[in-house]
């Protein structure tokens, strides 16, 4: 390790679509994210893979997701790829930075194993590769009361009082990165921030969600063209890009009843921003303080799409959730928990738990289509920002060459110099499937040729210009079943990105040539990589 070698933070937050950061089109106030960028560069091709677990795990190891054992979620389907477990045959980038000198530290949410309440901790942060750990090991909790909580291998609980999750990921990073100075200044460190913040429940702090009152009282349908005009007078999507259709189960703004608590969902959501960027910027002053900031390494992005799931009152989901480790039916002093998205529980304090829903994700994920879990544009795409001013001589660029999460990985192993390792202890490792996106920092091409996803039997392959990607239903709408589609997977569409990053004209009937060629690609993907027919997996639980 070189003395001069850099340092690396790693900045993941959970549930935001591609247009809300100020840089990238939306109206959200992220001052420190927008200097990032503007210090920087920002990809504006750069991709997840649809779905909170599978990212993550993606993320830290450089492999596929069901490489990593996350090829669905964190429960467990007694099947190669779908364990729910993050597969000891995986090295996390703190395992691989680690025996490279590095001092490793984590402040967030894991979500990689589903071992999170049992004294079951081989797969938690310390035991692979992190020297400090504080967050919580679920996938989501009330933000003023969070379940699953631990420092290091230790269960803790939220404190009474002024207690804020996203904060205390903020201030605890900052803990965690004060303490490394103080006891070994002469190492680099590995700082992987993972934020909740915008995944539901929607709770914010009074302070942050007023900044926004109002805001969004002129609706979704002009504020997605908003964003559009922004994106385009950026120059993150061509002056030619068309804006998707609103979701059609939603009504024209015009024509909704409850605007008021619709506008607030949105209201919420903003303020969560807000403060993760507040807390953002608390690290980076830690640092400028320090004299780190310009040999660090700073990467972020967002683990999938805007999240369309509404949490509706008196469904069986919501019971689950009331009962799960995912909520507290009571807030800390007492009072019950109102669980839904109702107009008559406006969503923020802690007594409330809602999501924002279809309509403001369609805003989230503006221009493109479709929602996390989704393999169209609007679930994979995420903002990616990169800043190293010790590193990076463009300021304030955007690139455009196409690249996914394994990619992250390779990235960090070239600019650090650490070896990516066959073996550790007595676990063979897979090979790295990412490829560095050092060239691209000189905006030269990034050699990786296909990019490739499945979720839930969603799946698609992406190759140069060309799209192929498809749907699943388990569970046949009405109109489905009138235009007689099947239950299952879904034929291939094929879109042009380049013409149309929207996926508006499927261009499969017209180009079938095109889709034989990219189909077989992606099956050769899908066999080296272990995924599964998804009617595989849900017939193993006795759901098809």
């Amino acid at each position: 390790m070189a003395a001069n070698s850099p340092n690396v933070l790693l900045i993941l937050n959970d549930d935001m679509g591609f247009s809300d950061l100020g840089c990238y089109g939306g109206e959200i106030e992220t001052p420190h994210l927008d200097r990032l960028a503007s210090n920087g560069l920002r990809y504006t091709q750069f991709y997840n893979t649809a779905r909170c677990c599978p990212s993550r795990a993606s993320l830290l190891t450089g492999l596929h997701p069901h490489q990593a054992d996350v090829g669905h979620m964190i429960g467990n389907d007694d099947i190669d790829g779908y364990l729910g477990d993050l597969s000891r045959r995986a090295a996390t980038i703190a395992e691989v930075l680690q025996p490279a000198g590095y001092g490793t530290y984590m402040s967030g949410k894991w979500h990689v194993t589903g071992y999170y309440e049992e004294n079951r901790p081989d797969n938690w942060p310390c035991q692979r590769g992190f020297d400090e750990y504080y967050g919580m090991l679920c996938g989501a909790a009330s933000y003023f009361a969070p379940k699953t909580m631990r420092r290091n291998n230790t269960p803790i609980e939220a404190p009474q009082g002024d207690f804020y999750f996203t904060d205390a990921l903020s201030d605890e990073a900052v803990e965690q990165l004060r303490g490394h100075f103080s006891r070994t200044p002469e190492k680099p460190f590995f700082q992987y921030l993972a934020y909740t913040a915008p995944h539901w429940p929607l709770h914010a702090r009074e302070e942050d969600m007023a900044k926004y009152r109002g805001r969004y009282d002129g609706g979704w349908d002009h504020l997605r063209e908003e964003r559009l005009e922004r994106l385009r007078s950026l120059g993150i999507l061509e002056e030619e890009s068309s804006l998707s259709p609103r979701d059609a189960s939603q009504e024209p703004w015009e024509e909704v009843s409850d605007n008021t608590w619709q506008a607030r969902r949105m209201e919420v959501y903003a303020a969560m921003i807000d403060r993760m960027d507040q807390g953002i910027g608390r690290v980076l002053t830690f640092l400028e303080e320090k004299g780190e900031l310009d040999n660090t390494l700073v990467l972020f992005l967002s683990d999938n799409g805007g999240c369309h799931e509404e949490i509706h009152p008196g469904t069986p989901w919501v019971d689950r959730l009331r009962k799960g480790i995912s909520a507290q039916s009571h807030t800390r002093n007492g009072r019950p928990v109102r669980f839904g998205n109702s107009p008559d529980i406006m969503p923020g304090p802690e007594d409330t738990y809602a999501s924002y829903g279809i309509p403001w994700a369609n805003v989230s994920n503006t221009p493109f289509r479709k929602y996390k879990s989704w393999i169209y544009e609007g679930g994979i795409s995420t903002p990616l920002i990169v800043h190293w001013p010790e590193g990076l001589a463009a300021k304030g660029e955007l690139r455009r060459q196409p690249a996914q999460l394994p990619d992250i990985m390779a990235t960090v192993l070239e600019v650090t110099g650490a070896a990516y390792p066959e073996t550790i202890g007595d676990r063979n490792i897979l090979p790295l499937e990412g490829v560095s996106l050092v060239p691209t920092f000189l905006n030269q091409p990034h050699q990786r040729e296909i990019l490739a996803w499945e979720h839930e039997g969603k799946a698609g392959l992406r190759k140069g210009r060309w799209k192929i990607v498809r749907d699943f239903y388990l569970q046949l709408t009405a109109g489905q079943e009138a235009a007689g589609c099947a239950r299952g997977e879904q034929p291939w569409e094929l879109y042009d990105l380049e013409s149309d990053r929207s996926e508006l004209h499927d261009l499969a009937a017209e180009k079938p040539e095109q889709v034989r060629i990219l189909a077989a690609e992606y099956a050769s993907w899908a066999q080296r990589c272990g995924v599964q027919p998804w009617e595989t997996i849900l017939r193993k639980r006795g759901q098809w």
